[in-house]
């Protein structure tokens, strides 16, 4: 089988370690991007193992397809994971998967096509969609929001300095002309932000906060992990590889709490099955090694979490 690709997938060695792969195990890889880590998992799985693949990118999609036409052990789904039970339950039957690995943010492809409006180094339509095939473009969205909500968005989602005076020279040049492109927005950016912040391009923060509010990545997050527990198998492992810091407080927060059950039953016996206990951590937050940063500075944010469940009443 062909394992190379135009992208480099981040912390595989250790997201399989973490996925503790059986050779007969069902496993989803809910973020294909370009089949890094889905063909490292086949490679590992025997032959009655299974893997499918979302995405709602149709040319990560697409790609899947060719790069996996025959092999008979994959499957691949353009949906949001965000309806990952959805998607898994004919696919999947009466049984658990052992394994479930998200990979978040944006894939190498989509940062380098400048069609698809994801990077300020290159001149593009103002794009961003995850799924091209459905909803606003970000220059439709940049055309209507208040610039309240603008504001909001870069300072929550992009953590930056100055954002409400971003915001403020992004409404005032939308009502000069349509922002249309991606150099664009980063001139008008650029011109307004913190003189204090030019260690990074000043753009990079306002395009992440823009690029999560308008594919709604945080909810999808919140919404996929949460159906992910009712997916495992006891002993399924939880696998989550994050690039931004709200993430993975997310990722941190879910894990941690559905390890420590409900509170409101702590200490006390008898604890209902609905209370206890989901998940099991394993190890600690893994980051990239200076070897693998050598080899992709893009993983430099990089952040990996573990999680095992745990048997409960109702468990099969």
């Amino acid at each position: 089988m062909n394992v190379k690709s135009d992208h480099q997938p981040v912390l595989v060695d250790e997201a399989l370690e973490g996925l503790a792969l059986v050779t007969d195990g069902w496993y989803v890889d809910a973020t294909y991007g370009r089949g890094g880590h889905s063909a490292m998992m086949l490679a590992a799985l025997g032959p009655r193992g299974r893997l499918l693949a979302l995405d709602k990118d149709p040319a990560a999609v697409a790609h899947a397809r060719r790069r996996f036409a025959d092999e008979p052990r994959f499957s691949v789904r353009q949906a949001d994971f965000a309806a990952i039970a959805t998607e898994v339950a004919d696919w999947l039957g009466p049984q658990r998967l052992a394994g479930i690995l998200f990979d978040l943010g944006v894939s190498s492809p989509q940062l380098d096509t400048p069609e698809r409006g994801f990077s300020f180094n290159a001149d593009g339509p103002l794009d961003m969609r995850m799924n091209t095939s459905t909803g606003p473009t970000l220059a439709d969205w940049l055309a209507h929001v208040r610039q309240s909500e603008l504001a909001q968005v870069i300072a929550r989602f992009g953590e930056q300095p100055g954002a409400h005076r971003i915001a403020a020279a992004i409404v005032r040049a939308r009502a000069e002309a349509p922002i249309l492109t991606t150099l664009q927005l980063a001139d008008i950016v650029s011109a307004a932000a913190p003189r204090s912040q030019r260690r990074q391009h000043p753009a990079t923060r306002v395009f992440q906060a823009l690029r999560i509010a308008l594919n709604a990545e945080l909810e999808a997050l919140q919404t996929g992990l949460a159906q992910s527990l009712d997916l495992l198998r006891s002993g399924g492992r939880l696998v989550v590889i994050s690039f931004h810091s709200l993430e993975d407080r997310i990722v941190k927060r879910f894990m941690n709490e559905q390890a420590r059950g409900d509170p409101a039953w702590a200490g006390l016996p008898d604890m209902p099955a609905q209370a206890r206990p989901r998940l099991r951590l394993i190890g600690k937050l893994i980051r990239p090694t200076e070897a693998e940063l050598a080899r992709n500075p893009r993983a430099r944010s990089a952040r990996l979490r573990v999680a095992e469940r745990l048997r409960y009443e109702g468990d099969t």
